[in-house]
């Protein structure tokens, strides 16, 4: 399932090519679904477009019926990040790669999963205004107590898509019509200096697996879409430079985060590891991480020792088992 709604929709195509290329063609047929606000369809290599039957998730090709055995979503925002087509499998009993429904819901909303994960040991969150459209015109009072730097984000996005990093009040109001543009809920966020982190995590067989974490160092002020996508304008060190001790700490943060939020499949969080303090602070979590060919996330499973179309077998294996289980 690739495409979707949001400013990350070629993101998302680029991560659904890789994993469609990189699955074990003997074990796995895979149809590519694109998602638009308009149609679910499939595109055959000739060109030829199929609408998807929604009523049961199905394609007529050459007046044949195909059925799927479990969807992959790579969709990263609405509708594939934040529990829609998650809710709708269920109902169909299809099963699928990623986090259920409500925690899909949740961890979309950066506000609302601080919210959550804020008193698990050893995780710090910057403090935040979470604003809404209705209330806009209360950003310079509501956030007065906040330290500049701030960072301005929308609360639901990724991919650091209408983003801004301001030093002053002054910019506040530019800032908020580059968020609102995509959200209707926008976090004003504290910035914190420090080491910037992106360390992914599984459950395969059952089992969390903490995958070797990646430091990303950005030519830019700050890590933002042109520094995600555009080559050469940030460094991605995997696996990143740590000692063991911090390592282990981090691993331990974070699979009690993915505990806590009742994740399944992959994960990723970005953190930041402060100036001076080496604390921990949690950024966001992403249940849908880019699977493109330069995606942080397959870097850090070939940094395991993993092949990345096995591990995208697994994945499969794995809602395959929790479906029957």
């Amino acid at each position: 399932m690739a495409g979707g709604f949001t400013g990350e929709f070629e993101v998302s195509i680029n991560s659904a090519r890789n994993i469609a290329s990189s699955l074990n063609k003997d074990k796995y047929k895979v149809y590519t679904i694109l998602v638009t606000r308009d149609s679910w369809y499939y595109e055959s290599p000739e060109g030829q477009k199929t609408e998807v039957n929604k009523n049961d998730f199905s394609l007529n090709l050459n007046e044949e019926a195909i059925h799927f055995n479990a969807a992959f979503i790579t969709i990263h925002g609405t509708p594939g990040e934040d529990g829609k087509l998650q809710g709708y499998f269920d109902l169909l009993g299809i099963p699928y790669n990623n986090c259920d429904a409500a925690t899909s819901a949740l961890t979309m909303n950066k506000a609302y999963t601080k919210a959550v994960v804020k008193d698990v040991p050893n995780l710090n969150v910057a403090q935040s205004v979470q604003l809404f459209s209705h209330n806009r015109s209360q950003a310079q009072e509501l956030s007065g107590h906040l330290q500049y730097p701030l960072f301005i984000k929308p609360n639901n996005g990724g991919s650091s898509v209408g983003m801004s990093k301001i030093n002053k009040p002054e910019e506040l109001s530019g800032a908020l019509d580059k968020a609102f543009d995509e959200d209707t809920q926008v976090l004003i966020e504290e910035f914190i200096q420090g080491r910037e982190f992106s360390i992914g995590i599984v459950r395969l067989d059952g089992e969390i697996k903490v995958l070797p974490p990646t430091e990303i160092i950005s030519s830019k002020d700050f890590f933002d879409y042109e520094a995600k996508y555009t080559p050469g304008m940030s460094e991605e060190v995997t696996p990143a430079d740590l000692p063991a001790d911090q390592l282990t700490k981090i691993q331990e943060i974070v699979s009690e985060v993915y505990h806590l939020l009742n994740c399944k499949g992959m994960a990723r969080v970005d953190f930041i590891l402060q100036e001076n303090t080496s604390k921990f602070y949690f950024i966001e979590i992403n249940t849908t991480p880019g699977q493109s060919a330069a995606s942080i996330y397959p870097q850090q499973v070939r940094a395991a020792g993993m092949d990345v179309g096995e591990f995208y077998g697994m994945l499969i294996e794995e809602a395959l088992a929790g479906e029957k289980a």
